[in-house]
């Protein structure tokens, strides 16, 4: 069966053909580049710039005189490094939470197919029809006076941990994938003596590595770009996130200082989907399991 495309193979085959498609195919490439990479330029020359260049019209493409203290200074009157490591405890705890207690649910609800486990799922999915800013006051209610132990969670790393758990479209993608890993290699792993345990830890999860990696991702920045929910659970400036923290100590900041925290807070997240783009690219086509 032939495959049609924009430009046929005849054109190019020609030399005409093959210069125009290569000119406008560079072109187009060049031009998304710079639509995604300029803001990101703009905003790391922008804290290299002095404070009137910054506020100039029409501004400058390109700093006139370098300026790196505004890095350092971010650095240190923002307090960055402490308000890094509060995010990275809080993302860290959520995704591990997260991770293990969606993926046994999804396990559960996939192949351990439990009693109203259909009916289960529908609630869970409804949830999603909730809009997140209808669950902030009942959610707040329940860490500032946690049922049946009467304890407050305020100003706590589990404030922000336990209401994370509970993500149904990560528990949802986790079950899909699970639903379509072929019946011949769980049946396999149960002849072979392998428990309903054992086949999660041995079978099922080295081969939901690409989903995972896309539930981790979500999971992480989830955390990592949340304003209002720490904003509401840590009134204790010590205990607080890059993402409140940057709002908090933004008065009386000179704004090439607070576009320096900005560029080193979003570092972590750029770093991370460097790193793990083969995964979520691999997790988008995670349902295409071969037996």
């Amino acid at each position: 069966m032939s495959t049609r495309t924009l430009v046929s193979p005849a054109a190019l085959a020609r030399p005409r053909g093959r210069a125009v498609y290569w000119t406008v195919f560079t072109a187009v490439v060049v031009l998304f580049a710079i639509a995604f990479l300029f803001p990101v330029y703009w905003m790391v020359t922008g804290a290299m710039k002095s404070p009137d260049e910054v506020a100039r019209t029409p501004p400058t493409i390109a700093p006139k005189q370098w300026h790196l203290s505004g890095y350092s200074d971010a650095w240190d009157l923002m307090q960055l490094p402490q308000h890094l490591w509060n995010t990275v405890v809080q993302a860290a705890g959520a995704w591990l939470f997260q991770l293990v207690l969606c993926t046994a649910a999804a396990y559960a609800l996939s192949r351990l197919k439990p009693a109203f486990g259909k009916v289960i799922l529908g609630g869970i999915l409804a949830t999603l029809m909730v809009p997140a800013q209808a669950l902030v006051v009942p959610k707040y209610l329940t860490v500032a006076d946690l049922p049946l132990i009467h304890t407050s969670l305020l100003n706590d790393p589990l404030a922000i941990w336990l209401p994370a758990v509970a993500n149904a479209f990560n528990l949802y993608l986790l079950k899909r994938f699970f639903d379509q890993i072929p019946r011949d290699v769980l049946e396999a792993a149960e002849i072979d003596g392998a428990g309903r345990l054992r086949t999660l830890w041995s079978i099922v999860l080295p081969m939901s590595r690409p989903v995972l990696g896309v539930v981790s991702i979500f999971a992480l920045v989830a955390v990592w770009q949340d304003f209002l929910w720490p904003l509401m659970v840590f009134s204790d400036t010590g205990k607080q996130p890059i993402s409140v923290a940057l709002v908090q100590l933004s008065q009386n900041i000179q704004l090439t200082v607070l576009i320096a925290a900005m560029v080193i807070a979003s570092i972590p997240m750029v770093a991370l989907f460097l790193v793990f783009q083969r995964h979520i690219i691999a997790g988008i086509s995670a349902g295409s399991t071969k037996g």
